[in-house]
């Protein structure tokens, strides 16, 4: 059950299986908040049983949409069938405009351990959803830190005063933070007018504007709460605060295909069953 007070609902986290038979902690993109425009999906894996994560993400498309992995903890190796590879280690990002189509998989570099990330998927306004496709990853000393008495911030994807993450989204405008706040205290930010905004709590517990926020719970931010105050729980807290534009758009969602109409969806079943559907090899910038 989600809870809603005034504008801000709180879902908590439902565990699914993915890929070959990961186990995620989904919000986004169940029957509970199927999409949040522009955001499709918002998965957590968060496991040290490899029996949870082993078996991994095995060769899959994807098209219309973006992909961003964010590794916490662990080792996972992207490739793809344009013969990019790239390896995610704790604290690195990857930004993968998949558009036109990409056939890609991500497998654990690990046998045991703790696995802990999360991938989020943006969605394209139409008119770039067949787009050549792109490719980024970033280590994790390529994004910016602020540090304060009361919280350490990471900026991953946009901007925060004059802190800027090597990944910018001209598209949707999306700014993605990891904020760690300590037993207490409080981090109060204003959102931009008008967007789509979320919290995620994967460490500890709080309380958003006074409501309380549980581990693995998503708080649906408002218009009308675009500015909010976080305190952190007698452990401290940990959580993602991602905002985006909403593109206002028809979504048409089959699986990893996300278009605007079903005869686009059609269309990229075709191209997949075809061999026809990679068109463009990926565009790659690392740092």
């Amino acid at each position: 059950m989600n809870t809603l007070v005034n504008s801000v609902r709180i879902i908590p986290a439902t565990a699914v299986p993915e890929g070959a038979g990961v186990i995620v902690h989904r919000t986004i993109g169940t029957a509970t908040l199927r999409n949040y425009d522009p955001f499709l999906l918002l998965d957590h894996i968060s496991s040290d049983n490899p029996n949870d994560y082993i078996a991994g993400f095995p060769s899959h498309p994807h098209r219309g949409f973006i992909t961003f992995t964010y590794m916490l903890d662990g080792y996972m190796q992207h490739q793809d069938s344009m013969g990019n590879t790239g390896n995610l280690e704790p604290g690195s990002a990857q930004w993968m405009k998949a558009a036109s189509g990409v056939i890609h998989s991500e497998m654990p570099k690990q046998e045991n351990g703790l696995l802990r990330g999360f991938q989020l998927w943006i969605n394209l306004p139409a008119v770039n959803k067949m787009d050549h496709p792109e490719y980024q990853e970033f280590p994790a000393a390529a994004f910016p830190v602020i540090e304060t008495a009361d919280y350490r911030l990471k900026v991953l994807i946009g901007r925060l005063g004059n802190a800027v993450a090597p990944i910018q989204d001209d598209l949707t405008q999306v700014t993605y933070f990891d904020v760690q706040l300590q037993p207490g205290r409080h981090f109060q930010h204003q959102l931009p007018a008008q967007n789509t905004s979320f919290i995620y709590v994967f460490e500890g517990n709080g309380q958003f504007n006074g409501q309380a926020v549980a581990l693995h719970s998503l708080v649906v931010i408002g218009v009308d709460d675009s500015i909010f105050d976080f305190v952190a729980g007698e452990q401290g807290v940990r959580f993602i605060a991602v905002s985006g534009k909403p593109l206002h758009e028809p979504i048409v969602q089959y699986g990893p295909f996300v278009m605007n109409t079903r005869e686009q969806i059609d269309e990229a079943l075709q191209d997949y069953q075809s061999n026809q559907f990679v068109r463009d090899k990926a565009w790659i910038k690392r740092k």
